[in-house]
């Protein structure tokens, strides 16, 4: 599901999309084996579905569902009392209770996981949901939308945790660079995303209509309220929306449900990795690998991919203007400060050492017209724009792949060939030398050695121990390796 598209599928198998052509005949097992299908998608690919919402079983299928410990009645009064504290019309309804019991059924097991996640991002969500005068409950959304998952990305293009295409992005200011996805932004897609919500609820004056505008488009929800002889209740106005939209509020209730109800169906989240109060960050003051903090701070790869999910390539690019900042664990990020300079020379020493120049880093211009040249087609085009085949016929509302020379295209490129800024001037790195009095001894590196360890233990710098020992170019201790230390 995506901002402002509505016929955005996620990648499946060839019998996936075979059950869901032929939705009449679904069973439960089927129906059973097409969710775990979607689970592969949406936690191990970060692919966003809509599979499963878009299946619609007999009445007679429903049984596999019936099972769960919680009668109809008891749901009806929990949607009852959901619809008197929200500003959402949740009206109970046999599809909306279909859809809850399989999601207990079948993801129970994936919730607490994503509670753990939803503990990290809560936060700054209710945080910002709470300036812009929009419902709290609104941070299910980002659920439903992409599972928690920053970096997650659709295949039509659609990414972060809200789901933004590239051109609706930029529209609230993300940003996209060879470096930086601003969309995987947590706190700036967060603002972005309550901004055009607050958008849409102008244009609509209803928190439901405005949901389905997100997912399809105002123009679609305007449209659909005219064939519906002018109604403006969502429900009224259902069947008159596309697919995707039609199913996309019922999932939106149903992950309302599951988390205020939790408890009740026995789900417990597990710890989270991190809360958001114990982080801190940092402005860079030129270009910082990911991996040369985990060399020098000890941050692990993985929390600081968690931590900066905007950095495509795993760096934080130094740019005039830019203000790119490092999210780190707080102690981490006490321990860069209080070694900043050594941190900034391994940088530089590495720079200095680099064999392949680093990528150029550039902007994403928001729209080119491409003058058609003889020679040209439309893979070659969008090759050397990064971008798909099926992007430039849509952009430029082409039946064929023909094109004439002198024709104009419209195209939103991903790829560029010149950069914006130019390189930091690097300067060389001052070795520290041998203390010619100092006593010498070797370490043999074992399991669990790290720099910062090994230096705090033998009392010296980091800078000294990778200076004696030739590390300037080396991102990782060896087991069984042999350092040498110096007492200074």
């Amino acid at each position: 599901m995506s901002v402002g598209m509505f016929a955005q599928t996620t990648q499946v198998d060839s019998l996936t999309q075979q059950i869901v052509d032929k939705t009449h005949q679904i069973t439960g097992e089927e129906l059973k084996k097409v969710d775990s299908l979607w689970i592969e998608n949406l936690y191990k690919t970060s692919l966003v579905d809509s599979i499963f919402t878009s299946l619609k079983a007999p009445q007679a299928e429903l049984s596999f569902v019936n099972d769960l410990e919680i009668s109809t009645d008891t749901l009806k009064a929990r949607l009852k009392v959901l619809d008197e504290k929200t500003p959402f019309h949740i009206e109970y309804n046999i599809e909306l209770e279909r859809i809850i019991k399989s999601y207990l059924k079948y993801r129970k097991k994936y919730y607490p996981k994503m509670m753990a996640r939803a503990e990290y991002y809560f936060p700054f969500f209710e945080e910002q949901l709470a300036k812009y005068e929009i419902p709290l409950e609104i941070k299910y959304l980002a659920i439903v939308e992409s599972a928690l998952k920053p970096r997650a990305k659709s295949r039509v293009g659609a990414t972060g945790l809200w789901q933004f295409m590239y051109q609706t992005g930029k529209l609230y200011n993300l940003n996209v660079s060879s470096y930086v996805d601003e969309r995987q932004d947590p706190v700036k897609a967060t603002q972005a995303a309550c901004k055009y919500l607050e958008n849409l609820y102008h244009s609509f004056n209803d928190w439901d209509l405005a949901l389905a505008a997100y997912n399809s488009g105002p123009g679609n929800v305007s449209k659909a309220i005219r064939r519906s002889g002018n109604h403006t209740n969502y429900w009224n106005i259902r069947p008159f929306l596309p697919k995707e939209t039609s199913d996309y509020l019922p999932a939106f209730y149903a992950t309302l449900y599951i988390f205020e109800y939790a408890k009740e169906h026995g789900i417990e989240k597990e710890a989270p990795k991190i809360h958001a109060f114990a982080t801190d960050s940092i402005q860079v003051k030129q270009l910082l690998t990911f991996q040369q903090v985990n060399d020098m701070v000890g941050t692990d790869i993985e929390m600081l991919e968690f931590l900066n999910p905007s950095y495509k390539l795993n760096m934080v690019p130094y740019v005039q203007g830019r203000n790119y900042k490092l999210v780190l664990p707080l102690q981490d990020a006490l321990r860069f400060v209080d070694h900043e300079e050594e941190v900034y020379a391994y940088a530089t020493a590495q720079a200095n050492e680099r064999e392949k120049p680093l990528p150029k880093y550039f902007e994403m211009s928001q729209r080119i017209r491409y003058k058609v040249r003889s020679g040209d087609y439309l893979g070659l085009i969008a090759e050397r724009h990064g971008v798909y085949v099926r992007d430039l016929k849509k952009w430029n509302r082409l039946s064929s792949t023909s094109l004439r020379v002198g024709q104009r295209l419209t195209i939103y490129p991903k790829r560029l060939n010149y950069t914006v800024t130019k390189p930091k001037l690097i300067k060389k790195i001052t070795k520290v030398t041998i203390p010619k009095k100092g006593a010498k001894r070797t370490h043999t590196i074992v399991n669990g050695d790290n720099l910062w360890g090994l230096a705090k233990k033998y009392k010296v710098t980091v800078t000294a121990i990778r200076s004696w020992n030739n590390l300037w170019s080396s991102n990782n201790l060896k087991l069984g390796n042999q350092l040498v230390i110096y007492n200074m």
